[in-house]
């Protein structure tokens, strides 16, 4: 895979369950047929926003399998793949059954154990040398307790060339320009936080990993589109549209306010899996307070 694919709309997609906490493979093929009529350029699946913490190997191999076939090649797909113990990281890729059918690997760095800028850089060099995938860095530190600065994220661009791009979710503009202004020629920066888009594309980012746009591909994909292209007026109009929505989102854990918005779309349940709960009838009210206010139809 070539890193110029990714440019664009990518979706962090859920995964649907039933009121059993099952997988709900009906409406997996719902949500990616929406996701693909609503334009995105490329699907991840088992990340973050898929609740891959909570499914066992065979569940990931089943949602890998079903969602490569729903597909069926119309983008490319991104497999989520990461963790904080090295070792059991780069061994379990022999457990992902599919992993030569995916055009790429999204991996987090390694959460809880908070370590130094050397061992984040020593865990990525490891496993790019074992991983046969394209690899997309994700740095989310809101969520792994530590931030890969950008020093450490253009050092592991230059010495692996497999590693192909970078999903940024700092939330820092600084950190955000360092990356964009030093990286490699070929690497890949995109944004990881929805309500800051429109400022990163605007830098030069590749495009997003969204969440929102689960719901709402298409408004997504021309706020990306307007903005990378330098017609801010129509970016803006796009992100003031969302800009309220985005926040009420993880309110309450990701991904029970998606997960919620895509109830009222019918596109998938509410269920999530514990230690997360669905989100609870005021976030829902507020969630369709904002959607009315914006002007979206949830017909």
């Amino acid at each position: 895979m070539e890193a110029a694919q990714l440019n664009g709309l990518g979706v962090a997609v859920v995964t649907p369950f039933k009121e059993d906490h099952s997988i709900d493979f009906k409406s997996l093929e719902k949500l990616i047929n929406h996701l693909i009529k609503g334009g995105v350029d490329y699907l991840v699946i088992q990340g973050t926003t898929g609740e891959a913490a909570t499914l066992t190997i065979e569940e990931k191999n089943a949602v890998l399998d079903f969602a490569l076939e729903a597909n069926g090649g119309r983008v490319p797909l991104v497999f989520g793949h990461g963790g904080n113990n090295t070792r059991a990281l780069i061994a379990g890729m022999n457990n992902i059954k599919s992993l030569d059918k995916v055009d790429a690997v999204l991996s987090a760095s390694p959460y809880y154990n908070k370590p130094n800028q050397n061992g984040i850089y020593e865990h990525y060099s490891a496993f790019a040398q074992a991983c046969p995938k394209p690899i997309i860095l994700y740095n989310v530190p809101g969520r792994t307790g530590s931030n890969m600065l950008a020093h450490t994220t253009i050092s592991l661009a230059r010495a692996h060339k497999n590693i192909i791009a970078v999903k940024e979710a700092s939330g820092d503009l600084g950190q955000m320009t360092q990356l964009l202004k030093n990286k490699p020629n070929g690497f890949q920066v995109i944004s990881g936080d929805d309500d800051l888009v429109l400022h990163q594309c605007a830098m030069g980012a590749a495009g997003v990993i969204s969440v929102v746009a689960n719901a709402f591909p298409t408004r997504f994909k021309k706020l990306i589109t307007a903005a990378s292209s330098g017609d801010m007026a129509t970016a803006q109009q796009y992100h003031f549209q969302l800009c309220d929505i985005i926040p009420q989102l993880f309110k309450e854990g990701n991904p029970a306010g998606i997960k919620a918005l895509l109830a009222m779309l019918g596109i998938c349940g509410t269920a999530v899996r514990l230690p997360l709960t669905e989100a609870s009838d005021e976030l829902k009210d507020e969630l369709y307070r904002e959607v009315s206010n914006a002007g979206i139809s949830l017909d």
